[in-house]
């Protein structure tokens, strides 16, 4: 189990990777105006939270639900709204044809 020095330590990190990220937008937009950055940042990183979240919780979405600090039905919604459509048989699957 993680402590919690080690998860405000993980926190930074994440803080870290996400300014960096920013940074390298606005180096790309070349001048050009940002617009709409805060709906863009969070619908660019939540898709992938969700799958690797759902992809450490072994496809297990009350679980996945719990480490992300959301209801399941919410979990449900997001993951319907981005196409992810993961369960614990599916991820039971993979791993065997791995």
């Amino acid at each position: 189990m993680i402590g919690s020095g080690d998860h405000k330590a993980q926190d930074h990190r994440l803080r870290d990777c996400v300014a960096r990220a920013v940074e390298r937008y606005f180096e790309n937009l070349d001048g050009a105006e940002a617009r709409d950055l805060y709906q863009l940042v969070l619908t660019e990183m939540e898709k992938p939270l969700l799958e690797r979240v759902l992809e450490n919780a072994s496809g297990n979405q009350c679980l996945a639900a719990r480490m992300l600090g959301i209801n399941r039905n919410t979990l449900r919604t997001k993951l319907q709204r981005h196409g992810i459509l993961f369960s614990k048989d599916q991820y039971n699957q993979t791993e065997k044809d791995e």
